[in-house]
C-alpha cells in the first residue's frame, strides 16, 4: 500500500509532500480515520489535524487538508463534531490554510453540507465535496455556487441504493460532465477530481472554448494513481492537487473501500498498468 498511502507517521508524510511540491504538484492531506466510537477519539483526531497544520506551516508545505466528519464525531453528536472541526478550521485560518470536508455516504450528506455551510460562513476557508452519482447533486451544486463555497467534484465511492444514486457508469459520467461545466462556469475555484482522461480532455476543451483560465480551477487526483497523467498536466501548465492520505488506519480504510466497491480494485490495477505502458 506504500504506493497509495504516504506512510503511517507525520514525518514520513511530510517528506512525501515535499517531494510532490518539488515536482510542481499541489497537495491536500488526509489523516486516515473515520467513524470514531468515542468523544475522546474524535477530540484526538482534531488534535492530530491541528498538529498537522502546524507542521505544514513550519515546513512551508501546501496548507490544505481534507477530513471526514465521522472522524470528528458526527455519528456520536453533531455539536461535538462541529466543535472539533471548528477547532481545526480556526487553526487553518490562522496558518493561512484551507480545509476540505470530505463527503461520505448519502445518509450523512445533509449533515455534511450543513456543517460545511456553517463553518464557511464563520471562517471562509472551508470547502466541501460533491459526488456526481447522487441524484440530488445538481441542486446541491447550484446552492453551493450561490454561496461561493469551493467544491471538489468526484464521482463517488460508496455503494448507494438506486433510489438516491445513478446506477450506471454512463449516468454517473453524464452527471459529472453537467456538474463540471456548471462549476467551471460559475463555481468558486472548483476541484475537478478525476483520473478519467476522457473527462479531463472534455474539461480542457470546455475551458478553452469558454475562455476559462487555468487559474480558475484545478484538477485533483489520488496519491499514487496516474502519476504519468499528473505530470503531463503540470507540464502543460495546469494545476494538479494530489490527495495524500497517511496514518495507521490505512488497512481498515482500504479493506472497507475494496469490500464495498470491488470495482475500485480493478480501477487501481488498470491505472498502474496504463501508467507503466507510457
Amino acid at each position: 500500500m506504500k504506493r497509495f498511502v504516504a506512510g503511517e507517521d507525520l514525518e514520513t508524510a511530510l517528506a512525501v509532500l515535499a517531494r510532490l511540491r518539488d515536482a510542481g504538484l499541489r497537495t491536500t492531506v488526509d489523516l486516515l480515520g473515520e467513524s470514531v466510537d468515542s468523544a475522546s477519539g474524535a477530540a484526538a483526531a482534531a488534535d492530530d489535524y491541528v498538529r498537522l497544520l502546524d507542521a505544514l506551516q513550519e515546513r512551508q508545505l501546501d496548507g490544505n487538508v481534507s477530513l471526514k466528519l465521522t472522524q470528528m464525531g458526527l455519528d456520536l453528536d453533531r455539536d461535538l463534531c462541529l466543535r472539533n472541526v471548528a477547532r481545526v478550521v480556526e487553526r487553518a485560518r490562522d496558518t493561512g490554510a484551507f480545509v476540505r470536508i470530505d463527503m461520505e455516504d448519502h445518509t450523512r450528506t445533509d449533515a455534511t453540507l450543513a456543517i460545511a455551510r456553517e463553518l464557511h460562513a464563520r471562517y471562509g476557508n472551508v470547502g466541501v465535496v460533491i459526488q456526481s452519482y447522487l441524484r440530488r447533486s445538481e441542486a446541491d451544486v447550484e446552492a453551493l455556487i450561490a454561496e461561493r463555497i469551493r467544491v471538489r467534484l468526484c464521482k463517488g465511492a460508496y455503494d448507494e441504493p438506486a433510489s438516491v444514486a445513478y446506477a450506471t457508469k454512463a449516468e454517473v459520467d453524464e452527471s459529472y460532465l453537467r456538474l463540471m461545466e456548471r462549476l467551471l462556469m460559475e463555481g468558486t475555484y472548483p476541484g475537478i477530481a478525476t483520473h478519467d482522461e476522457r473527462i479531463i480532455e472534455q474539461a480542457r476543451a470546455f475551458t478553452a472554448r469558454e475562455s476559462i483560465g487555468p487559474d480558475r480551477y484545478e484538477f485533483q487526483m489520488l496519491y499514487g494513481v496516474r502519476r504519468d497523467l499528473q505530470g503531463a498536466l503540470v507540464a502543460d501548465g495546469l494545476a494538479v492537487r494530489v490527495y495524500v492520505p497517511f496514518g495507521t488506519a490505512w488497512y481498515p480504510y482500504f479493506l472497507r473501500r475494496l469490500a464495498e466497491r470491488p470495482a475500485n480494485l480493478l480501477f487501481l490495477l488498470r491505472s498502474i498498468a496504463r501508467e507503466r505502458r507510457r
